[in-house]
């Protein structure tokens, strides 16, 4: 039996401490997750995923708010004496004096191929630059930022239309069956270790400034990649008529079935990126491009719920010509 210390805080952590704990060869000593966070109008604390279910499962729960520093927290994980500490999502680096600690070492989850986007947002930024494929990695940490050796690697494909919570469920799942058997393969000898190449790409967090969407610079198929990659952690955006409108989802649409199917009489070419071209409620929203057409599908207005872009358009009047900026 594996004596783990489970180190996480969202929902994709969660996943790899629920395989963890249902297994029949490991048992949770302890589990370190964030401190509790205001939430919401009210600013209510908010406990993260990993510590409703530890507390559900009767799991010892710490929550340090700093580690390097706190000496008593190090002293403490020293006399639990662990043969893993394993990290998924947690939001902290670790100094080598924790790191030093288990038998086996610590184990990081961490939601890409490394050495491509190492840092804290890969799902993320891999939907937003157009990658194809992704996958899950395993490694044992040092002391930066997702640069140690690499264990197992498990790759998947991207859907075209599949966004970031879509994508990031998926992986939390693949995760934790990876450190499911990433331990059991170091317990049993099997497991390989393989250095990261100096060739690496990062994922670094995300700024509430990527989400306006700049329709001089970006193509139909960046614009869609943008609002795939930012759903549902804060959606892109543009303004019309001084009002910010969000982008949940959207599609392109080919210029000639584009003319075919609603008449329009321009020169599409010619115009501005961000026209309207067509906003009917019966057949939807369709936007000029630097390259093409935008068929909006999901959508929200200033002050306003998500809802589909036909009931949007029953309550909301957009006009042909007028110009998202």
């Amino acid at each position: 039996m594996s004596k783990i210390i489970f180190m996480g805080t969202p929902d994709f952590a969660e996943k790899s401490l629920r395989k963890l704990n249902e297994s029949d060869n490991n048992d949770i000593i302890a589990v370190v997750t964030n401190t509790d966070k205001p939430r919401g109008r009210g600013m209510k604390l908010f406990q993260s995923p990993v510590k409703q279910y530890s507390i559900e499962n009767n799991l010892k729960i710490y929550q340090p708010e700093k580690i390097k520093s706190n000496k008593d927290f190090i002293e403490t994980l020293k006399e639990l004496e662990p043969d893993f500490i394993c990290v998924v999502a947690y939001g902290k680096i670790l100094p080598k004096e924790i790191l030093d600690i288990p038998k086996y070492g610590c184990i990081n989850v961490h939601a890409s191929l490394l050495p491509k986007y190492r840092g804290a947002a890969p799902i993320q930024w891999a939907i937003i630059n157009g990658e194809e494929i992704t996958g899950v990695t395993t490694m044992y940490m040092d002391t930066k930022m997702d640069t140690g050796d690499i264990i197992l690697e498990k790759e998947v494909r991207i859907g075209e239309d599949e966004t970031t919570g879509e994508l990031w469920n998926r992986l939390g799942d693949l995760g934790a069956e990876l450190l499911l058997e990433t331990i059991e393969r170091i317990k049993e000898g099997s497991a390989p270790r393989k250095k990261q190449s100096d060739n690496y790409s990062m994922a670094p967090m995300l700024s509430k400034e990527i989400s306006k969407i700049n329709w001089n610079k970006l193509q139909t198929r960046d614009i869609k990649n943008l609002v795939r990659g930012l759903n549902p952690i804060m959606g892109a955006y543009a303004i019309l008529n001084n009002k910010k409108i969000k982008f949940w989802k959207v599609d392109n649409i080919n210029k000639g079935e584009f003319l075919n199917n609603y008449k329009v009489e321009c020169d599409i070419d010619n115009l501005k990126p961000g026209y309207i071209l067509y906003a009917n409620s019966k057949d939807g929203l369709f936007i000029k491009t630097r390259d093409g057409i935008l068929s909006v599908l999901e959508i929200q207005g200033e002050n306003s719920k998500k809802m589909n872009i036909y009931d949007f358009l029953r309550g909301n009047r957009l006009e042909k010509g007028e110009i998202f900026v």
